[in-house]
Parts: structure tokens; C-alpha cells; sequence
């Protein structure tokens, strides 16, 4: 896994309660400068490694936007919108402002806006390169992450508009503090709701609760879900292949699955994008989004005790399906 840079806090002091302590690793990005070192040193080398990008974007347009999935990094997408009418432009967790630069200008479009999800070098590296380059730019995000060139602090479901863009935030914390989503209106151009969830949701996955508990987690995601079942899902990585494989090893008698990740191996094969997909797909194979499954807490060998909360259950098969998940990447 990535360790990134999560701001700082004074010495001796920890802002994270005992039960949701990060790893060491983790903790030593967080609070030095080699957190945004080690992401300088990311970004060359995929530039070296991936000159075109890790994967093959398929650009969505619908009457009025334009949604441009923009490959950075080793596996991070930031996203262009695009209001195609005015020529406005929105860029969510631009990772890499050379690429996202390149994208800006192909299209010839003015970036008005930089939505951030989380405060992670890999998410809100190209916030201050950006900002330099275009001096109108806005930078959004929660108050609770140190997110760099942060000018305008959103709260819990407060919208912007961009041209005729409109973006509702949304707190999912978990994975960080102050973690946001964005769900871009999708009503006035005919098309479904977008979500750009940056490290909560993953197509098959969900990030890992660095900075807060299961039932944290948990809560973030049923938000997610309640977006409703057509909404397209915009992840911030490109991990579809691994976190299908191992949804596959938890349950082997589910054919969205193997139909799924059949699909992602041919993608992948093709170095083509995974996303968006739907949360209505999300919801037949991401384990991570069927903690309230019997035959998945079967797989897991967990049962519910006797008047013990619902949702209290569904938080102890979530901490266990990522305890495996993260053994399962350090294999």
C-alpha cells in the first residue's frame, strides 16, 4: 500500500484514538516531510514507466458534460468535468498537474475548480501547481484534512456550482479524518448521478480505515450506497483486477462476480479503465458493500450474537474482511 501524508500535529501528541492508531509506516508519512517525497518520487517514475498513463480512458459525455477519467500515478485516476456549454471545468484529485495540465488544455478549457476528496500527496499533489497556473481556481475540500491550497472548507452535503455543474459534498470519513465524496448532479444533462469517491469505494473494494473505526467506515459506506443503484461510480484507483480476486476467494457461487472480474482480466489484458461502474453493480459483488450478507459472513465465520445491533455486526464483518483483504495484498 501507499503511505502518504496526512498533515501534522504537534510532538507527543497523536489525534487518532487508540483504537484506530494507523500503522507505524503510515504514521511516519503522515507527519514529516518524506510522506511528500516519497510522492515526488512517485510521480517521475511514472511518468518514466507509464508515458501515456497506466490505462486506456474512455472519455463519457452526456448532453452538456464531459467526464475525462485521467490515468496518473502507478494506478490513481483524477477526473476532468467538463461543462461543455460554457467551456468550465472542475478537476477532482488532480494527482499529477502535468497530466491534468496536458488534459486542460487539449480540451481548452478553463479550470474554475479542484474538488479533493482526502488530504493524500497522491490525491492533492497537483493542488499548488495548479493553483499557480491558474489563479481563479478554487480549491475545495473538508477542513479536517490538511489538504494543500485548501480556499474554500465544504461541510456535510454542501453543494458548488461550476458553469452548470452542480457538486454535492458529502463526509465519508474513515480512511481519513475529513474525507470527502463528490456526486456530481447528473438531472440537468440527462444522465445518473456521479459519485467520485476518491478512497472510499473502489470498483469491488473500499479504502483502508486509516484514521477511524469500522462502524466509521461502515457508516461512510452505507452513505455511498444510498446515492441509489444507477449512480456511476468514479473510483480514485485503478484496482479493479485485485480487488475482485479477492471478493472471488470469499465467494465462490457468485456469478456478478465471476462474470465481473472475467470482464476486468479482458480490460486489464487491454490496459483499458474499469470505471465507471454503477453502485447497483457494486452491490451484487463488492464485498465491502454486502457486510449484511449471510452467505458472506458464513465465508468469514461469523455469526451474529444474540442482541447484538445489526449494524454493530455488520462493523465486526467489515474489520474482518479488511483484516484479510490486507493480508491478502501483502502476499
Amino acid at each position: 500500500p501507499v503511505y502518504v501524508h496526512c498533515g501534522s500535529d504537534s510532538p507527543g501528541s497523536s489525534p487518532f484514538p487508540k483504537a484506530v492508531c494507523p500503522p507505524p509506516r503510515y504514521s511516519l508519512y503522515a507527519r514529516t516531510r518524506l510522506g511528500y517525497l516519497f510522492y515526488q518520487r512517485q510521480v517521475k517514475k511514472a511518468r518514466e514507466r507509464y508515458p501515456h498513463g497506466h490505462s486506456v480512458p474512455q472519455p463519457y459525455c452526456f448532453p452538456g458534460v464531459k467526464i475525462l477519467p485521467i490515468p496518473v500515478l502507478s494506478n490513481n485516476y483524477s477526473y476532468l468535468v467538463i461543462d461543455t456549454g460554457s467551456s468550465q471545468a472542475a478537476v477532482i484529485d488532480p494527482s499529477d498537474p502535468l497530466a491534468v495540465q496536458a488534459a486542460i488544455e487539449e480540451e481548452g478549457v478553463m479550470l474554475e475548480a479542484i474538488f479533493c476528496t482526502h488530504k493524500h500527496w497522491d490525491h492533492s499533489g497537483g493542488n499548488e501547481a495548479l493553483c499557480q497556473k491558474h489563479s481563479s481556481c478554487r480549491v475545495y475540500g473538508s477542513a479536517l484534512d490538511a489538504i494543500p491550497r485548501l480556499t474554500n472548507p465544504l461541510t456535510d452535503r454542501e453543494k458548488v456550482t461550476v458553469g452548470c455543474l452542480t457538486f454535492e459534498a458529502l463526509a465519508t470519513p474513515g480512511h481519513t479524518v475529513g474525507h470527502m465524496v463528490y456526486v456530481l448532479d447528473g438531472g440537468p444533462f440527462g444522465s445518473p448521478p456521479c459519485l467520485f469517491s476518491g478512497d472510499l469505494l473502489f470498483l469491488a473494494g473500499c479504502g483502508r480505515p486509516f484514521e477511524g473505526s469500522p462502524e466509521t467506515m461502515l457508516a461512510s459506506l452505507d452513505v455511498a450506497v444510498s446515492l441509489g443503484e444507477d449512480t456511476l461510480l468514479w473510483p480514485g484507483h485503478e484496482y479493479a483486477l485485485e480487488c475482485l480476486t479477492f471478493a472471488s476467494l470469499l465467494e465462490l457461487d457468485n456469478s456478478a462476480l465471476e462474470q465481473k472480474l472475467q470482464w476486468a482480466v479482458q480490460q486489464r489484458q487491454e490496459k483499458r479503465s474499469t470505471c465507471p461502474s454503477t453502485l447497483g453493480e457494486e452491490q451484487t459483488y463488492n464485498p465491502f458493500l454486502r457486510t449484511h450478507r449471510p452467505e458472506l459472513q458464513e465465508a468469514l465465520g461469523l455469526w451474529q450474537a444474540g442482541g447484538e445491533d445489526p449494524d454493530a455486526f455488520r462493523a465486526r464483518v467489515l474489520k474482518e474482511m479488511r483484516r484479510r483483504k490486507d493480508l491478502y495484498q501483502a502476499t
